[in-house]
């Protein structure tokens, strides 16, 4: 049986490494850089259906267990009426929730924590990956899903640079138990949207931290995306209280009191009335810096770049965790067909990157009509979520 080795053990390692074992392509080893199980304080995710489908088809779980639906799409203006509505469904869930689902699905066994990679030797037939921990393993693919700031895309593409997109997502959760009733259904009934100068927020109900969907035990999470020039502005808001610089994002609780304290102040000004209180209720706050990042090639040898590793395409089609999924049905489906590894790659490959190439360019035309542009407009179509096209 064909030996496969995954580095980087997020949902998008998991879930190649579920259906490649499940379906019996693969004998399948994940190797994870952190010494414990991962975790990102329950921020919230679109859960389309790529990312859904392997925890619905092979893991059997009813998906009204493990995510949130809501029923419309709502425009708030500033004085808190409703400008626009539709009926159109979404489903949320939250990152964390889904990782320890299949984390749960996959052998504990295969799943190694504290293997960080740090070099391999590429063939024509197989790889041998070596780790910081001087261990060593050959496998017949490598598939490299080591996220956002893959070192792996670094090595093999090394002139591919991230694209700062001129802004960020301040993200945070609230408890719907600690919101006014009245304030947790208007905000838990839909996906709320507020659309102003430069910027605009959303705002939709997810699983609680313990994976809950229980009315009034759920989260409400929102991403509001706000404009920071490069340089001193941006430097300073990603220089946490620990004096600590990050490139890529501040988790709850890092970021200078300062910067809480103007955001809250601009929301409660700028802001309807629902939104800014949520905004306000939030505790810990976080931040994520909106890259893209284009590839145009994703195998070599018998290595190949999977999900956020390729191509990292900005929040507003809420497809990064269906991409990384899709990915790896996709090469599934194309191996066990083929039974051939450098015929299925090459095949995968030719897919994959007009798939990645497409949800970039959808998702910087969006960014750029609110960031930039001002001119979004509710009633369009290319401003639902979807990965293959908006609304799918």
């Amino acid at each position: 049986m064909v030996k496969v080795g995954i580095i980087g053990g997020s949902i998008g390692g998991l879930t190649a490494a579920c259906l490649l074992r499940d379906r019996g392509i693969a004998e399948v080893e994940v190797f994870e850089r952190s010494h414990s199980e991962l975790e990102q304080r329950g921020a919230g995710i679109g859960f389309l259906e790529p990312a859904s489908r392997y925890l619905k088809a092979f893991a059997k779980i009813d998906l009204d267990d493990i995510s949130v639906k809501t029923q419309k799409i709502r425009y708030l203006d500033r004085q808190n009426d409703i400008t626009f509505e539709k009926g159109h469904t979404y489903r949320f869930s939250s990152w964390t929730t889904v990782y320890k689902l299949l984390l749960r699905s996959f052998d504990s066994n295969s799943y190694k924590l504290g293997q960080e990679l740090v070099d391999w030797e590429n063939g024509s037939k197989a790889v041998t990956a070596k780790f910081k921990n001087g261990e060593s393993a050959t496998f017949d693919l490598m598939i490299c899903a080591d996220g956002v700031g893959s070192d792996s895309r670094k090595k093999l593409l090394p002139n591919v640079l991230s694209n700062y997109s001129g802004y960020v997502a301040w993200r945070g959760i609230v408890s719907e138990s600690d919101l006014d009733q009245k304030l947790r259904e208007r905000l838990s009934e839909a996906i709320t949207y507020y659309v102003f100068a430069n910027s605009h927020i959303l705002v939709y109900p997810i699983p609680s931290l313990d994976g809950s969907v229980k009315k009034g035990e759920r989260l409400i999470n929102f991403v509001w995306y706000r404009n920071y020039a490069e340089g001193s502005e941006l430097s300073d808001l990603l220089t946490g209280e620990d004096g600590k610089y990050r490139s890529i994002s501040v988790p709850p609780g890092l970021l200078k009191e300062h910067h809480v304290l103007e955001a809250k102040a601009v929301a409660k000004a700028r802001m309807p009335r629902d939104i800014a209180n949520l905004v306000d209720a939030t505790q810990n706050p976080f931040i994520q810096v909106v890259y893209d990042v284009s590839v145009d090639k994703m195998v070599f040898q018998r290595i190949c770049l999977l999900g956020d590793a390729a191509f990292v395409a900005r929040p507003h089609a809420a497809a990064g965790s269906a991409k990384a999924a899709e990915d790896g049905w996709q090469l599934a489906n194309l191996l066990e067909k083929q039974k051939d590894i450098d015929k299925s790659l090459k095949m995968w490959e030719s897919m994959q990157l007009r798939l990645g190439k497409d949800l970039i360019k959808r998702t910087r035309l969006i960014g750029d009509r609110s960031q930039v542009y001002n001119n979004w407009n509710p009633e369009e179509k290319r401003f639902l979520f979807g990965l293959h096209k908006a609304g799918e």
